[in-house]
């Protein structure tokens, strides 16, 4: 199934696309998608009134998409976690994940304008795929088990100020978590419709040029073992989000492509999980 919220920032109306990809209202069921609706029956409830026709159709016509999830608890984020992207940096594989936290206000909708910061001179981007909880995650005994604990993936962003990150304290949240730094969407996709979320392309380009195309079999961690790993450190919950990490072609990389300017716009995609396009503007 494809979850999706639209209309204006805290009034987002929740619904789910049919097999036809018309928009039905989820209204009847739940108020939002979020952690309470992911935890209990509401995906299951979804299924069979889809199966039985009881939901009513809903015109998406001229509204805003929002983000596919509502207020996670927690945005955590796995760095360096592509061999290729690792190499474009000049960084070595890490030994284990390298996991940092974003501000979980960064979320805004997948065609919201991102807002260069004010002081910002090196305003990157990074497409990658996200994971949304739907079951808590505490002390997973294998990467397995992970399976159980997962509702479903989107697509992120995981915009980054680099001088701020890197140059500023030497430590990433403030690089990380700058206001509208975190598009995510447009669909929050179930895994038995997701496929395998280590067989994805993704792809991201700024004013039509291809900056990024990669696979997620090239993560030097999978999903699994990422959700797991973070279990042994944190108790993740239901609705939280996981960023895992980002493929080379960024702009901090070993390449010639310049950071983010105002007036540029942002596509975005990874098979079957929908697209992204944002403007840029400035703060």
């Amino acid at each position: 199934m494809r979850f999706q919220r639209l209309g204006d920032p805290g009034h987002e109306i929740p619904v789910v696309l049919d097999e036809t990809g018309a928009a039905r209202d989820l209204r009847p069921l739940t108020a939002d998608i979020d952690g309470t609706f992911l935890a209990g029956d509401g995906v299951a409830r979804t299924g069979t009134a889809l199966r039985d026709g009881t939901l009513p159709a809903f015109d998406p016509a001229g509204l805003r998409v929002g983000a596919p999830v509502a207020r996670p608890g927690l945005l955590v984020c796995i760095g360096l976690n592509y061999s290729d992207h690792a190499a474009e940096t000049g960084a070595e594989p890490p030994a284990e994940p390298v996991v940092f936290l974003k501000a979980t206000n960064t979320i805004v909708g997948p065609d919201d304008t991102v807002l260069i910061p004010r002081t910002s001179t090196r305003t990157d981007y990074e497409v990658e795929l996200a994971v949304v909880l739907g079951r808590r995650a505490r002390y997973l005994a294998t990467p397995e088990d992970a399976d159980a604990v997962i509702a479903g993936y989107a697509i992120s962003n995981d915009v980054s100020e680099r001088d701020f990150q890197h140059e500023r304290g030497g430590q990433w949240t403030k690089g990380k978590s700058c206001e509208t730094f975190n598009p995510l969407g447009p669909w929050l996709v179930t895994p038995d419709e997701a496929g395998d979320p280590q067989d994805l392309r993704l792809r991201l380009a700024v004013n039509g040029q291809q900056r990024q195309d990669g696979t997620t079999k090239n993560m030097l961690f999978g999903v699994r073992h990422i959700v797991w790993y973070l279990s042994q450190f944190m108790v993740l919950e239901p609705g939280d989000v996981v960023n895992t990490g980002t493929p080379a072609g960024v702009a901090f990389g070993a390449n010639d492509f310049p950071y983010l300017s105002e007036g540029d716009e942002v596509t975005v995609d990874i098979d079957g999980l929908g697209r992204q396009r944002h403007g840029i503007g400035r703060a």
